[in-house]
């Protein structure tokens, strides 16, 4: 069994989906937003995604990212492949490395689609 993977579009992921309070989701914004969440809700991937976006710069070679786990290297850059796939992480190789980047607005995308506490009206 093959499971399908969905690439965004990171221009229409940060503008599909206003704070859930705000209205009920679409079937079509759902899907975006459970592909994002889904990628980070791997504790690896979660702890890769926050290693990047906390670094200077929002980024960080994967010879960095290595070392902060007790598992291979492939292990590794597949949580990063999966995490790229998704649109939260840029990646660029310089010489034999590849850095990421963090994609700081899908993580922004995802912090305003729960929207502050604020923002709930009761119903």
């Amino acid at each position: 069994m093959s499971k399908s993977l969905i690439v965004l579009d990171p221009a229409g992921t940060a503008a599909c989906c206003p704070p859930l309070s705000a209205g009920p989701l679409s079937e079509e914004q759902a899907e975006q937003i459970a592909a994002l969440l889904r990628a980070l809700a791997e504790p690896v991937r979660l702890r890769l995604m926050s290693l990047v976006a906390s670094r200077q710069g929002g980024e960080a070679c994967v010879c960095e990212l290595n070392d902060a786990f007790d598992l291979s290297q492939p292990t590794i850059s597949h949580h990063l492949k999966v995490l790229h796939e998704a649109g939260l992480l840029d990646r660029e190789k310089r010489g034999v490395w590849v850095y990421y980047r963090a994609r700081l607005e899908e993580l922004a995308t995802l912090g305003a689609l729960i929207g502050s506490p604020h923002t709930v009206t009761p119903a």
